[in-house]
């Protein structure tokens, strides 16, 4: 920690290993970090341009809520990740988020429930590991994902054009009487006839 004038200032640097980039996640950090303070001073905490600051009009009380905060941000860079950092850190949709939680592409770090502001019910939702989400970005995963997708969904959309033409195929009337085969000759009207006159002898 290092203090500034005035003495009711507290400053704490702020990685980008940590923020990921993020200026959602560093929203999410800030509310974090806030939550460990009382609530008449969470308003003096923000997270801005790298770094976390506290600053209290009062400097009697800097020194114990700046060691809260101390010990916070120690642990702080472990913060699970919500939904909508996620998003915000990998440059990924809803939708895809969704599909690759599914198909084990993006692991689970667990699920939170929490009450919304007038909403009745609890909303529960997946939380995701940071390094986890870390290793992820660094490889650029989700390019490499959308382009399996979209080979998979090409092979997908191929293979139901080829079952849609079978099944049509196999509901066209045939019409024995015009049809023919190289095994089979045509059927001839009155056939029984020329043969009982024993023209065929």
């Amino acid at each position: 920690m290092t203090s500034t004038s005035p003495p009711s200032i507290a400053k704490w640097p702020l990685s980008s290993s940590t923020t990921l980039g993020s200026s959602v996640r560093a929203k999410g950090i800030e509310r974090e970090l806030r939550r460990q303070l009382p609530w008449p001073t969470r308003k003096h905490l923000t997270v801005e341009a790298g770094r976390v600051i506290l600053a209290v009009p009062d400097a009697t009380d800097l020194e114990a809520l700046a060691r809260r905060i101390g010990e916070a941000i120690e642990s702080i860079a472990e913060l699970p990740l919500l939904p909508s950092e996620v998003e915000d850190v990998l440059a990924i949709s809803s939708r895809e988020r969704h599909k690759w939680l599914a198909d084990g592409r993006l692991q689970s770090a667990g699920t939170r429930t929490v009450k919304l502001r007038g909403r009745a019910r609890a909303v529960t939702f997946h939380v995701f590991n940071a390094r986890h989400i870390e290793t992820i970005l660094d490889g650029d995963l989700p390019a490499i994902w959308r382009e399996e997708d979209s080979i998979r969904s090409a092979e997908n959309r191929r293979r139901a054009a080829a079952k849609a033409v079978l099944a049509r195929n196999r509901k066209e009337p045939v019409d024995a009487r015009t049809e023919t085969t190289d095994d089979e000759p045509p059927s001839l009207t009155g056939w029984d006839d020329f043969e009982a006159d024993g023209l065929l002898r």
